[in-house]
């Protein structure tokens, strides 16, 4: 005891002689001072040594992160999944393997963020049609999601403790399934949550009392990935803030602010140039916002993308439907941003026609943002978790739960963990006049580990020193879990919420040519909704692929009795009735598919064959033109003219459902 109260005034009398550092901090070392003073007394050499430290744990954090994508990449490329993509990745992929073919643009506004489709193209140009390439470089963007939330919570938590909490929270987003799942497939997720996290860390860590420096760098940054995914300009008010913290005079904050915007409108260039030079339409980024806002805001909304009537569920079928719908509605073609603009006003009508309604759908989002049921429109996490591609690891619920008494409590005791709930909240708040889904709400994640890992340190601390008071915050602590844990738990009551996981990996697992199981999914999430439109067709293709034709035949027709505009339905009917020369009812089948689609050339070659078969030849000739002028090089085409001009009889029908 005599020997540390005389190490104690030593350093006292020796601690503001910058050349006595080094020796002081080892003095303090060997005689055992007390870390709190040690680091007090020599800040520089303990303020090196803990960078050190951090940067090396945080390389190390990188790497385990980087190695366990690596190990659901590896075995994802074994599975069905890595190629046999369906709904929003093919949509993605389809646009990439254009772009990559040379062709750009269609001349009209995006519909559609543009930027994840040119970096895949950008991609394909240069090694081909190789996803692994893609997904290898999401596993690097997931480990640098790893490393930013270590850092983050060294400095939300700056004690030694800091270092579990955020070696804990970066853990939790290495097994985090969600985000296992959306770094092994082609989705521009991952890429969102590393700029949107890599933004807040900037802002966090930032001291510049520059004009501009660094907040065109922000500005840029945000622009370019608002290019992808468009709920990353909600960040911008944290960089702003940054920005007021260091230049306070309200003049300089005006500058830079404006600086950070210019940024965002630099960064988002290719976009609006785009769609104001070359499209010359008044779009922004894309075209589509419009009935997006319409699918989350709408009389039969729930808080997530259920389709209102008319519109189909893959992306590429909403996006042709929202065109459609809008032009009959009109009655003459329309422009994308017209598209955009009919969708908009119908959901703004909505919301001043029935506002109760309305405050009602925002509060049913709000708890579908943290609720624990995973609503996973792609249904991937459920498919690569039960063919055991996912490591084991915590589900969105439980993080949730977690996280809900960290941040009641981080707000008063960690002054850095403000600018994570800000961005959590920010990031909720984007997502509100839309829709919610497990990858829309995945940018959020990172916060919500981060604040359920500082709850948990600083109870395990408060229970292990037993501070005066300390029953009480443990038992306050305890009670915000309990109600985290019942809004949480809040269950979800919509039978067709239940019936998606089965739907989606029964249609990957007869893709697959897993005909019994996916005779099994199938069935139950026709037995969950039976109403259902896709689900009669789904169940339709499967007989079909069985073999029975009249089973195929009869869940076709209960499609198309629920829902007329089922293009697959018609197309599929329609060809079996052509197989069977059954004209008269092909042909009824072929036109109403028609008047749904009257840009799809392969509708206009059926209706072709189907006239000819009747003794229409004059049709034949009207319909087959057409489908040429769609699609010029196709040779089935061009053989069945060639056979109508000359009088022959075309080749026999070869199309298959």
């Amino acid at each position: 005891m005599e020997r540390q109260d005389c190490c104690s005034k030593t350093l006292a009398r020796f601690s503001e002689i910058p050349t006595q550092f080094r020796a002081i901090a080892f003095f303090a070392k060997d005689w055992g001072v007390p870390w709190g003073l040690h680091r007090r007394a020599n800040p520089v050499i303990c303020s090196c040594m803990s960078f050190k430290r951090r940067i090396r744990m945080t390389v190390w954090v990188f790497l385990l992160a980087f190695a366990v994508r690596m190990i659901v990449l590896s075995r994802t490329i074994d599975s069905p999944i890595f190629l046999a993509m369906s709904g929003d990745m093919r949509f993605y992929c389809d646009w990439a393997l254009r772009i990559a073919a040379g062709h750009w643009t269609d001349g009209k506004a995006f519909y559609g963020l543009p930027g994840y489709p040119f970096f895949l193209g950008a991609i394909f140009r240069l090694t081909g049609f190789n996803p692994f390439v893609v997904e290898l470089l999401q596993a690097l963007s997931e480990a640098g999601i790893a490393a930013l939330i270590f850092e983050i919570g060294c400095a939300v938590v700056p004690e030694r403790k800091g270092t579990v909490a955020a070696a804990l929270a970066a853990l939790g987003w290495i097994f985090f399934q969600p985000a296992q799942a959306f770094s092994a497939v082609l989705m521009p997720t991952t890429w969102l949550v590393l700029a949107f996290w890599g933004i807040v860390w900037w802002s966090m860590r930032t001291h510049s009392e520059s004009l501009w420096r660094p907040w065109l760098w922000m500005g840029l940054l945000t622009g370019f990935v608002a290019m992808t995914v468009a709920t990353i300009l909600f960040v911008v008010p944290l960089p702003i803030f940054a920005a007021a913290r260091n230049l306070r005079k309200p003049g300089a904050v005006l500058i830079a602010a404006a600086v950070l915007i210019a940024g965002v409108f630099v960064g988002t260039a290719p976009c609006w140039l785009h769609n104001y030079l070359i499209a010359r339409e008044p779009v922004f980024l894309s075209a589509h916002s419009g009935v997006n806002f319409w699918v989350g805001n709408n009389p039969v909304a729930t808080g997530y993308p259920k389709m209102p009537p008319g519109l189909r569920a893959s992306q590429e079928g909403m996006l042709k439907d929202s065109i459609r719908v809008a032009e009959t509605a009109a009655g003459h073609r329309l422009t994308r941003a017209q598209v955009s603009k009919f969708w908009s006003d119908k959901a703004s009508n909505f919301i001043h026609r029935e506002p109760k309604k309305w405050r009602k759908l925002m509060l049913r989002k709000l708890r579908n943002l943290w609720n624990a049921f995973q609503y996973d429109d792609l249904s991937l996490i459920t498919m690569l978790s039960e063919d055991g591609i996912l490591t084991p690891g915590l589900r969105f619920g439980v993080v949730a739960a977690l996280a809900i008494p960290g941040l009641v409590f981080a707000l008063g005791r960690r002054p850095y963990s403000r600018w994570v709930v800000a961005a959590v909240l920010l990031h909720m708040a984007a997502l509100l006049p839309v829709f919610v889904t497990e990858r829309y709400r995945l940018a959020a994640a990172p916060g919500l580990l981060l604040l359920a890992a500082v709850g948990l340190v600083d109870l395990w601390a408060t229970l292990a020193w037993r501070n005066p008071g300390w029953w009480r915050w443990a038992a306050a602590y305890c009670g915000a879990g309990i109600a985290g844990v019942w809004f949480v738990s809040m269950p979800q009551r919509d039978e067709s919420l239940w019936s998606l996981d089965c739907y989606n990996t029964g249609i990957k697992a007869m893709d697959a040519g897993e005909l019994d199981r996916a005779m099994d999914k199938l069935e139950r999430a026709y037995a969950f909704v039976p109403d259902n439109s896709e689900n009669s067709f789904s169940l339709g293709n499967l007989w079909l692929k069985k073999g029975n034709r009249n089973r195929a035949r009869q869940f076709y027709i209960q499609a198309i009795q629920i829902n007329p505009a089922t293009m697959g339905a018609l197309n599929n009917l329609a060809v079996l009735e052509v197989q069977e020369k059954n004209w008269k009812f092909a042909s009824a089948l072929l036109k109403s598919a028609l008047r749904i689609e009257p840009d799809d050339a392969k509708m206009h070659y059926l209706l072709a064959y189907t006239s000819f078969g009747a003794g229409d030849v004059s049709t034949a000739k009207v319909e087959i033109a057409q489908a040429l002028e769609l699609r010029p090089a196709q040779k089935e085409f061009q053989q069945f003219q060639e056979d109508l001009h000359a009088d022959r009889t075309p080749q026999p029908f070869s199309i298959t459902p």
